[in-house]
């Protein structure tokens, strides 16, 4: 054991006895969860295991502040050591990914996307309109005026993927607040190859007129032309926003680059600090110097108080990004998922797009007789631990899907590598494979229940078991 596992299993042990002294139960919780992680395949493409330095950096006294507003300009007292850690994450974020500045107290990807759009309304609709109007801001309108610019903020038009062929539901749909700001409209894939058809999507822009140009994905195995993309929304007049929470770690890595890195490319960049990055859980958002000032009002236009211990743990994640041993974990994750895309493959499995060059596959389990909830279910109780995912044109719809995600973040950070990831491949076929769908009341087939062949989940436990032990999570960490 080293020095650093010794400090680690210390540190976290007293901790939990101080925890135990007041709860039992969540000390206790805390211990299953680290067990729970420790003996599942997780390929959930948008989970990661963050190192013990960034877990550790969010259990501290910021965690105790206060601190609307921005670095130097607080609303509360006592800020200079918030100060100091919103410097350094933001520092670290843009020479990390090369933007001109970034944005780091968004509480999630939802919250990032947030403060994106009303930033874009901010800069494209507000600001004009104020001008306009010979006003400062909007405490000088008179109530006419605010009711027209709210009318005017309200009346515009955003362009997104669908969400069957891999958009997130954040990007204007109406379930989500993002829907009901924006009158919506969807970009799809090609139905005979699943990818991305720029000429389409410029079609589409054409037509529709957006003010905003979404582009980006949670379910899409393939990597995009933000070149492209920008072409296109300079050409209707929109503001291109791109959400890369799931790739961030991808472009951090620098296996996306050029065409393939939204940050040049892009008015606006979102994304997660979790999933690929292996940060903290918690949003961010990029821009260039045009919008920063609009991007910077974020607090209080959409978001509470920044979570200072949260930030804290960006900074450390993104210095941690910053040094070499990253790239080499970032092409692995894209190397990786090919090693599971051809493993799927290899034993005749479907996959949407035929493969992926991203982090990422999309497994389409129809052949299987399943949807993906039945299929998410089976593979749970065999210890591999995915999510039900919708597929182009899905027949099942959102809830029931006839796809499933995975994603190899999380086992490529364990040190899963090909060989690994084959055998995943041949383990999820076995339980699918050894997987019936349940019947109805009415005696029809069930979207929901099914029965998983007798001794299934014990030969796919025992063969996971056999790789995990050999890539331990926290190695060094004992709680004993």
């Amino acid at each position: 054991m080293t020095d650093v596992s010794r400090l680690t299993s210390s540190a976290y042990s007293q901790a939990l006895e101080v925890i135990a002294s007041v709860e039992p139960r969540i000390a206790e919780a805390t211990r299953a969860e680290l067990a729970d992680q420790r003996a599942s395949l997780k390929l959930i493409a948008s989970e990661n295991y963050a190192s013990p330095a960034v877990l550790m950096t969010m259990g501290t006294w910021f965690s105790d502040k206060y601190a609307e507003g921005t670095v130097g300009h607080r609303f509360y007292a006592g800020c200079q050591n918030v100060d100091t850690v919103e410097s350094l994450a933001a520092e670290h974020a843009r020479e990390l990914f090369g933007a001109e500045y970034a944005y780091v107290q968004p509480h999630s990807g939802i919250d990032a996307n947030l403060v994106a759009f009303w930033s874009i309304l901010a800069h494209r609709v507000e600001g004009p309109w104020l001008e306009q109007a010979g006003s400062k801001n909007v405490n000088e309108l008179t109530e006419e005026d605010w009711e027209s610019l709210r009318r005017e903020l309200g009346n515009q038009r955003l362009l997104g993927m669908s969400l069957d062929a891999g958009g997130h539901l954040t990007h204007g749909f109406r379930p989500n607040i993002s829907g009901k700001m924006f009158h919506q409209q969807q970009y799809g894939t090609d139905p005979e190859t699943g990818l991305l058809d720029y000429d389409a999507v410029a079609a589409k822009a054409r037509e529709f007129k957006p003010l905003v140009l979404v582009a980006g994905y949670s379910a899409y195995p393939r990597r995009v032309d933000f070149a492209k993309m920008r072409e296109i929304a300079d050409e209707v007049g929109a503001t291109l926003m791109v959400d890369m929470a799931h790739f961030a770690g991808l472009v951090a890595g620098k296996v996306f680059t050029g065409n393939e890195d939204p940050v040049p490319h892009a008015h606006v960049v979102t994304t997660t600090t979790h999933k690929s990055l292996r940060g903290p859980r918690g949003g961010m958002v990029l821009a260039t110097e045009e919008y920063a000032p609009s991007v910077d009002r974020g607090c209080p236009m959409v978001l509470g108080g920044p979570l200072s211990h949260v930030m804290a743990a960006k900074a450390v994640a993104f210095a941690e990004a910053r040094q070499d041993g990253f790239r080499t974990y970032a092409q692995q994750v894209a190397d990786n998922a090919q090693s599971l895309a051809q493993g799927f493959l290899s034993r005749g499995a479907d996959l949407v797009t035929g493969g992926t060059d991203n982090h990422l596959v999309l497994l389409d389990v129809s052949k299987f007789g399943l949807t993906g909830r039945q299929a998410e279910s089976a593979l749970l109780d065999a210890g591999v631990v995915t999510n039900r995912n919708s597929v182009p044109n899905d027949p099942n719809g959102a809830w029931y899907t006839s796809g499933i995600r995975l994603g190899t973040p999380a086992l490529t950070t364990r040190g899963f590598g090909h060989d690994e990831f084959d055998t995943v491949a041949d383990l999820i076929v076995t339980v699918l494979q050894n997987t019936e769908p349940g019947i109805t009341k009415a005696g029809g087939p069930s979207k929901a229940s099914y029965s998983l062949g007798d001794g299934v989940a014990d030969k796919v436990r025992a063969a996971s078991a056999e790789m995990l032990d050999k890539h331990p999570l926290y190695p060094g960490l004992d709680l004993a």
